[in-house]
């Protein structure tokens, strides 16, 4: 008797023990608390706290919560609280010293306008490849004239496209990262390291292109 009546008890109090989703064995109790009825999971899924709104950068409006507590708690349906998006993600270097932002921007921007200056300069050069080659010849002492005009013209062009493009985008990087609060002022030397190099690869295909230059070059010069 006594053994039945245990055996009872034990599957009344088993059959109470909330299961394990797909599977018949009984979840094991939390060590703290107890587990959230349906009907609070369901409040949970519906109107969900600000923590995960503000971990996900939103914000929630107080008003529309406040109307979906009381309507929650009248049992009436409501729909979801609207969100309020925060504004763009601002470096805490920026919030804590506005005037360090301000002088980085100053700093890009002086950046800016002399590469302008000498991305136009370096563009009117370049499109007169013949001379721009005769002058580079000049400086570097080799004797004769250059005759790889063609080559020139072309590369010439080129690379008076990857100088402009070049400036054109390290500006807009300056743009985009200045409205998000971050530091701009390396944007500009990078970019100009960057156009330079490409310009410098777009120039030399001539140039080592015309015989008299490439003899110089690879030829080994008398002490």
């Amino acid at each position: 008797m006594t053994e039945e009546t245990h055996g009872s008890r034990g599957s009344d109090s088993s059959g109470d023990e909330p299961r394990s989703y797909g599977t018949d064995e009984p979840r094991p109790r939390p060590q703290y608390g107890e587990y959230a009825t349906p009907e609070e999971q369901r409040a949970r899924i519906q109107y969900p706290d600000a923590s995960y709104a503000i971990e996900t950068g939103q914000a929630p409006d107080p008003v529309a919560r406040a109307a979906a507590a009381e309507q929650l708690a009248a049992g009436r349906p409501s729909p979801a609280p609207d969100w309020i998006p925060l504004p763009p993600h601002v470096d805490a270097a920026a919030k804590t010293n506005p005037g360090r932002r301000r002088v980085d921007l100053i700093i890009a921007l002086a950046l800016l306008g002399y590469g302008l200056v000498n991305v136009i300069l370096t563009i009117v050069q370049i499109l007169d490849f013949p001379a721009f080659a005769q002058q580079f010849m000049s400086i570097s002492g080799i004797d004769g004239e250059f005759t790889n005009t063609a080559a020139g013209q072309l590369w010439g062009g080129i690379a008076a496209v990857v100088f402009a493009v070049g400036w054109l985008v390290t500006a807009l990087f300056v743009y985009l990262r200045a409205r998000r609060g971050k530091r701009v002022w390396w944007i500009p030397i990078v970019g100009a390291a960057v156009t330079f190099i490409l310009f410098t690869v777009c120039v030399t295909v001539p140039l080592m292109g015309d015989p008299v230059i490439f003899s110089f070059f690879s030829t080994p010069q008398q002490p």
